[in-house]
């Protein structure tokens, strides 16, 4: 058992909520903020001590995490702590930020004395709630006793991608991640919506690559959120995917390469949620290949 951490958690969505859990579960008092409290009030339950803001949960903690929408919600955040923050605090950015916005991050923890670890997460809602995400972490060696023990609570793996967090590699290799995520479940909701155009039942594509090079446990797990209609609660909602894949078309241009799958990705993923589905699994980017007045249900 490591010693007693007092860990702050900003933001209680899908997946803070989930790695607040699991933190207190590992024996470490936790502390939590979400800007919409009804999320974060339910951890109480958990023995998390629920704050009202973010200053009052980053009083005192030894690992401050932030898991919020994006780069410029973290920091904005992180400065209305400032007051209760003290030189010598881990800070653990795991929000998805892109490449851009880390730079900002890191000049403020440095600002700080803050010991900056950039560690986005990758996985969805259920190895999230299960403590199995894989932790990608970049940040300084004479650190990592204290943060480690919180990569351990929340995942099952930690990738060490470099040894200064303001260098962004754990959030570059993100994004690279993140693109074929998106990638794939935009070509997901592609494939169904043609297979119903051409009246071709989805268990018969799914039939014709099983276990061929071309099956996909993923293909299948998003392609029966949207046969089942189980597109609630969300393991990854369609505006976060529209945000992350926006990031990616960013980071892309900034390398000087052109992503035109991730663009339309993107497209899509934005034109679900103006239908109404922002909430949403990101398989609901199904339904962005459907006039807006379709329902884009199969068998109708």
């Amino acid at each position: 058992m490591t010693d007693q951490l007092t860990v702050s958690v900003l933001g209680t969505g899908i997946m803070g909520a989930a790695m607040a859990r699991n933190i207190a579960r590992a024996g470490h008092t936790v502390r939590v903020w979400n800007r919409t409290s009804a999320k974060a009030e339910p951890l109480a339950a958990d023995g998390a001590q629920v704050c009202g803001s973010p200053a009052e949960a980053v009083q005192g903690a030894d690992v401050v995490l932030t898991i919020l929408y994006d780069g410029p919600a973290a920091l904005a955040v992180l400065r209305e702590a400032a007051p209760a923050l003290r030189p010598g605090m881990v800070w653990m950015q795991s929000t998805t930020a892109g490449t851009e916005a880390i730079g900002d991050l890191a000049a403020f923890a440095r600002q700080h004395g803050l010991v900056f670890y950039d560690a986005p997460v990758l996985g969805t809602r259920q190895p999230a709630e299960a403590g199995r995400l894989t932790v990608l972490a970049a940040g300084p060696v004479e650190g990592r006793g204290t943060v480690e023990p919180v990569f351990e609570a929340v995942g099952a793996r930690t990738v060490w991608t470099g040894e200064d967090g303001a260098a962004g590699s754990a959030s570059r290799l993100k994004l690279v991640a993140n693109s074929w995520v998106l990638a794939a479940t935009a070509a997901t909701g592609e494939v169904l919506a043609l297979a119903r155009a051409l009246g071709v039942a989805p268990e018969s594509f799914f039939d014709l690559i099983a276990g061929g090079p071309l099956d996909m446990g993923y293909l299948k797990a998003k392609a029966e959120l949207v046969l089942e209609d189980r597109l609630t609660p969300a393991s990854f909602a369609v505006d976060t995917a529209a945000k992350d894949a926006r990031l990616i078309v960013e980071a892309g241009r900034r390398g000087g390469v052109r992503l035109d799958v991730a663009a339309a990705a993107a497209e899509r993923f934005e034109r679900a949620a103006a239908q109404g589905h922002a909430d949403q699994d990101m398989a609901a980017a199904y339904f962005a290949s459907f006039e807006e007045n379709e329902n884009g249900k199969q068998g109708g």
